[in-house]
């Protein structure tokens, strides 16, 4: 893939391990116009930072805007107890040099799909940037080529037994998103856990001899040990890079038009992405819902960009 046919991408999200393997992915395979960041699995400060720290290890040379603290209402339950205090696992990378390029993330995302038309919105966090954005100019909507998030699925959820956790953080963000009437493609759990990795990846990442792969090994040796802890299982999903994969590489995933709502007021159920199965019955779809991925290509991919970091 030359640098003509790269996707146009900002990359959202709140690094987090699985981001941080995210912004490897598109650094490799996308043409990464800039990040924002959003409090979620860490607080914003925290995200911000660590998104500092991924561009100096991966040297890239692109603008960071730290976005929203908290989400839309209530506050913000993050997910430290997975991903660490610092959210990178305790990695040891330099700490981040300098100042963000602004905290105002809402407003770069206006300003940057006013001056570009067609760029790609990867949220992998909580909506909330994205939303505040459609909130301030609704015609975002229709100016990007897709807002394709990591969240949500059409089956469980892994906060509840109904909510996934990016659209759990901020459930009113997620509304406004899949109401905006744009091209919202939902890469949901009932996909990313379809796309594992496991030792093997890892000692392969630690053969590489290199700092990526070296920072790429304690990040998936700390997914494994957690998802072990917690169901036995020695692989991880790879939820974050399924996102960019989709975007980059849109023939390895299946997607179908389905209409999607997000539960706000359950006393169960608040957070769940409620995909409309119905067909026809389901009236006007209003988004794309992933359920299918060519899992070994995507892995491969993955491993690819881990290695020419």
């Amino acid at each position: 893939m030359n640098s003509h046919t790269r996707p146009r991408m900002i990359l959202d999200c709140d690094p987090g391990v699985d981001d941080a393997i995210a912004i490897i992915t598109a650094a490799r395979w996308a043409d990464l116009v800039g990040i924002t960041t959003v409090a979620g699995n860490v607080s914003g400060a925290q995200t911000c930072a660590n998104a500092m720290r991924l561009r100096t290890l991966l040297g890239l040379d692109i603008p960071i805007h730290r976005g929203a603290d908290g989400p839309m209402a209530g506050d913000l339950e993050d997910a430290s107890h997975v991903h660490g205090a610092d959210g990178l696992a305790g990695v040891d990378l330099p700490e981040a040099d300098g100042e963000p390029d602004s905290a105002d993330a809402v407003e770069y995302l206006v300003e940057t799909t006013r001056a570009e038309e067609g760029l790609h919105l990867v949220p992998i966090g909580p909506l909330t940037n994205i939303a505040l954005a459609l909130r301030a100019d609704p015609g975002l909507a229709h100016r990007v080529a897709s807002i394709t998030l990591m969240g949500g699925g059409a089956g469980s959820g892994n906060v509840t037994a109904a909510a996934e956790f990016n659209i759990y953080v901020d459930p009113e963000a997620a509304d406004i998103v899949f109401r905006s009437g744009g091209p919202v493609h939902m890469i949901g759990l009932n996909l990313t856990n379809q796309v594992r990795m496991g030792p093997d990846h890892a000692t392969t990442c630690r053969e590489m001899g290199t700092p990526v792969g070296d920072f790429a090994t304690h990040l998936l040796d700390h997914l494994i040990d957690i998802h072990f802890q917690w169901e036995g299982s020695d692989t991880s999903a790879m939820h974050d890079p399924s996102a960019i994969l989709t975007v980059t590489h849109p023939h390895l995933i299946r997607s179908e038009p389905r209409t999607v709502v997000v539960e706000l007021d359950g006393t169960h159920t608040r957070g769940q992405t409620l995909v409309d199965e119905r067909g026809p019955a389901a009236g006007e779809p209003s988004c794309r819902v992933g359920y299918g991925v060519d899992v070994d290509s995507a892995v491969d991919l993955i491993m690819t960009a881990i290695r020419e970091a």
